[in-house]
C-alpha cells in the first residue's frame, strides 16, 4: 500500500495525461465515433444488396442490346 500512496502523484499525472491526450476513451466516445464512421461509409460505399441489383441491371440491359442489335443485323 505504500508504494501506491508513493507513487500516486506520478499515476494521476499519467492517467490524466492520457485522457487529455484521449488515448484512453470511454464507451460513450468510441459508440459515438463508430456511428459516425457508419454514417460516413453508408453515405460513400455501395451496399452489396445495391450492387448486386446494378449487376442484374447491366446483364438485363445487356440482353435488351444484344436482342436489338441482333434484330438490325437481321434487316
Amino acid at each position: 500500500m505504500d508504494i501506491f500512496v508513493s507513487y500516486a502523484p506520478v499515476i494521476v499525472v499519467v492517467l490524466m495525461f492520457l485522457l487529455q491526450e484521449r488515448i484512453v476513451v470511454t464507451p460513450e466516445q468510441m459508440e459515438k465515433k463508430h456511428r459516425e464512421i457508419l454514417q460516413e461509409v453508408e453515405k460513400r460505399f455501395a451496399t452489396l444488396n445495391s450492387l448486386e441489383d446494378l449487376k442484374s441491371q447491366f446483364s438485363e440491359m445487356k440482353e435488351k442490346i444484344d436482342k436489338i442489335y441482333d434484330c438490325l443485323i437481321l434487316q
